[in-house]
């Protein structure tokens, strides 16, 4: 099979596991910078160009999209997908996934664990948001936020209500959640490949710290899942419209909730925790399913 890999840097551990996991199955695998590529949209023959020249056809694309691009990254594989490429990740679930308000929604109208939440940009009545997810303390995040930047905790109701406050003066859109103490600074990542959690770890925050990822710090380890905890990541994963994702749970009081599903999680982590070769579960997950124009919205949607 001809596999390309949507990467901006093909030195990052992520990226290069897939493509040695994929040469190492027999397939041909390419590295291409999303940003560098761009598109014929104008003919009846869509095309994604690359160094003034037409790709090849790929029989499959994995997308490492960061955050950061994510508008044209999803525009580049919707253009694949229309070309009949198979995406391990289609393009609406990316979107759909990075937009956190939107995910809220969908993981709440499928009854899907979560903490209580509430969303704003200009409240009328702070004390009645901040009330309304159970008081301080509470943790407050930027919409756009990623990698744990823009998340704080308040402590009392009068930090809590100066974060917004101040928030609001940069016109930003923000999450407000409970914050579920007993989780104790710990997460877990379970990463979901073709609907079944093929690994998971456990994400401790450093000491004064409360946000788990491990780019601030956090320590990964080893941990055994309870059936409730293996059903609520394969569901969010199911309702995100997501292949292969990381779905991060806490451990509450109430059963496990979910708190963010990403749509490119790290590898280096969990294989590193867990001695699993997850580069190669994604790539066999390609072979059994990568069909020309195998994918739900064909890029229209």
């Amino acid at each position: 099979m001809k596999i390309a890999i949507l990467s901006r840097n093909e030195n990052l551990y992520s990226t290069r596991r897939l493509k040695e996991a994929g040469e190492k199955l027999g397939h041909e695998v390419d590295i291409i910078d999303t940003l560098h590529c761009y598109m014929d949209i104008s003919s009846s023959r869509p095309a994604v160009r690359f160094k003034g020249k037409a790709l090849p056809y790929y029989d499959a694309i994995i997308p490492r999209i960061g955050a950061s691009v994510t508008f044209y990254g999803t525009a580049v594989v919707r253009q694949f997908e229309m070309m009949g490429t198979f995406s391990v990740n289609e393009s609406v679930a990316i979107s759909r996934s990075r937009d956190k308000l939107r995910s809220m929604q969908l993981l709440s109208r499928k009854g899907i664990g979560m903490p209580r939440t509430g969303f704003a940009r200009q409240p009328d009545r702070i004390d009645d948001l901040i009330k309304n997810v159970g008081g301080a303390p509470v943790v407050i995040k930027l919409l756009e936020g990623t990698q744990g930047i823009g998340v704080v905790l308040a402590d009392t109701q009068k930090a809590a209500e100066s974060i917004i406050e101040a928030f609001m003066g940069l016109n930003a859109n923000i999450l407000v959640q409970e914050y579920i103490k007993e989780a104790g600074g710990a997460d877990i990542r379970c990463l979901v490949v073709g609907g079944k959690v093929v690994a998971a770890m456990k994400r401790q925050a450093a000491a004064g710290e409360f946000r788990s990822n491990l780019h601030r710090g956090g320590q990964a380890s080893l941990v055994r899942l309870s059936p409730a905890e293996r059903k609520t990541a394969i569901d969010a994963a199911k309702t995100m419209g997501l292949n292969m994702c990381g779905v991060d749970i806490l451990r509450s009081n109430r059963g496990p909730v979910v708190m963010e599903v990403n749509s490119s999680p790290g590898l280096e982590g969990i294989e590193t925790a867990t001695g699993k070769d997850v580069a190669s579960m994604i790539v066999e997950f390609i072979v059994k399913n990568a069909k020309p124009n195998n994918t739900k919205t064909r890029g229209k949607g």
